[in-house]
Order: C-alpha cells, then structure tokens, then sequence
C-alpha cells in the first residue's frame, strides 16, 4: 500500500504534532548517519525543540564541536557558497515550475498547430484560426518543409556517393517503371506522394502570408509578439 502524501503545514493539533516530531526527529538522525556512513563524510545535527529542555545532536556534542569548527574555519564565500534558506528555496521551486509549465505548454500548443497542419493537408479550411494561430502554424510548417528538404538532400548524397545498392533497388520496384530515370551509373527514384504534401504545405504557408511570421515562440524576450506559450 503506498503511503499518503503529507500536507506541509503546520500540525495544529498538540498531541499530533508531538508525536510527528518525535517521529520525524528519528527518522532525520537515522539519514544523518546514513548519509555519513554511506559517503564518508563528516556531518552532524542539532535540534531544538518545546518538548526538551537540551537540545539533541549527532553524532555528539564533541563531534557537532568538530564539524561546526571545520566549518568556520572556511573562507566566508565557501561558507555561503551552497547554503540555502526557505525564501531562496522556494523562489528556486516557483522558478522551476514555471519552466515546465512553459514547457508544457509549449509542446501542447505543438501538437495541437500539427492536428490542425495535418486537418488542412486533407482539405480542411483555415478560416477559423486567429492572427497568432496562423502565425504558429507557420512557423511549423517551415520547419517540417526545412526538415524535408534536408533529409531529401541527405538522401540524394547517400544515393550518389554509394551508387545503385539494395535498398536503391527495393525502393525502384515499389514506383511505377515512369518515375524512375537513369543518369550514368547512378539511378533517382521520383516519388510523387512526398512532393505532394510538400506542395500542399507550401501553398498553405502562401495563404498565411509568410513575411508576417514570427515563428513559435512570438513572445520569449519580447513581450510584444504575439504568442506567449514559446521563447
């Protein structure tokens, strides 16, 4: 049985939140020698509490002596180096969350601007999208045409470094005997069905007006474009 997420936040109740000290106040001394033993390190715990008129160390209180003493021997920036309170920890988590949410959001607005990319490749108009859609859109789409092109060029530079191998052959016997055409010693395979698409994408950035994008991301730095979902 997995156990219940705790609230953070302050016990209320008395005999509660004694009993959770008590608890969790093991359970730290137990993971300070732990983390010792496990990597080697000196360490050391104190805690003071209501319920105790001394406060309880770790591993003792010669050895709390000994690490606190290593440590103000240190310069001031080694000192403060890593150390972190609750105010810059939690400024560290807001900032955290709120780049994956940037994030999420990002690759949701992604998928969603390729539904509508594939919806108009069948047909579908484009006439309910707004100003910072279309702007998405094509951006998209003159990325996935960048894309095609270059595995194109990739492919044509593998197909005349290597010749005529396997795989050249396999791909000819899968198109009708018109659309392949022999240049000296090297064959090209002419694929409509891949040049369609590719024609039917750029017809689409033609309606989108092309000088006016911005390209995802309209926002990042700038707060005067259009889109904030990308930097």
């Amino acid at each position: 049985m997995t156990r219940k997420k705790v609230k953070l936040a302050f016990i209320t109740n008395d005999s509660a939140r004694k009993a959770t000290f008590k608890k969790r106040k093991k359970g730290l001394m137990k993971k300070v020698s732990e983390l010792s033993t496990l990597c080697d390190i000196e360490a050391c715990a104190i805690i003071y509490s209501p319920y105790d008129s001394q406060p309880e160390t770790w591993p003792s209180p010669a050895g709390v002596q000994h690490v606190l003493t290593k440590f103000r021997d240190l310069s001031e920036m080694e000192q403060t180096k890593k150390m972190m309170n609750q105010e810059s920890f939690l400024r560290q988590r807001i900032t955290k969350a709120n780049e994956q949410l940037k994030k999420q959001c990002k690759e949701n607005r992604e998928k969603e601007m390729t539904q509508v990319m594939y919806q108009s490749l069948t047909g579908k108009g484009l006439h309910n999208l707004n100003m910072v859609d279309l702007n998405d859109l094509g951006w998209l789409i003159d990325h996935n045409l960048k894309d095609i092109s270059k595995r194109i060029d990739e492919l044509n530079k593998g197909s005349n470094s290597q010749g005529f191998s396997a795989a050249a052959a396999a791909a000819a016997a899968m198109v009708p005997p018109e659309a392949v055409t022999r240049s000296g010693e090297n064959l090209q395979v002419e694929r409509p069905g891949p040049q369609t698409n590719v024609d039917t994408m750029q017809r689409i950035m033609d309606m989108i007006s092309p000088q006016e994008h911005v390209g995802f991301g309209g926002f990042g730095d700038d707060a005067l474009n259009f889109n904030a979902f990308f930097p």
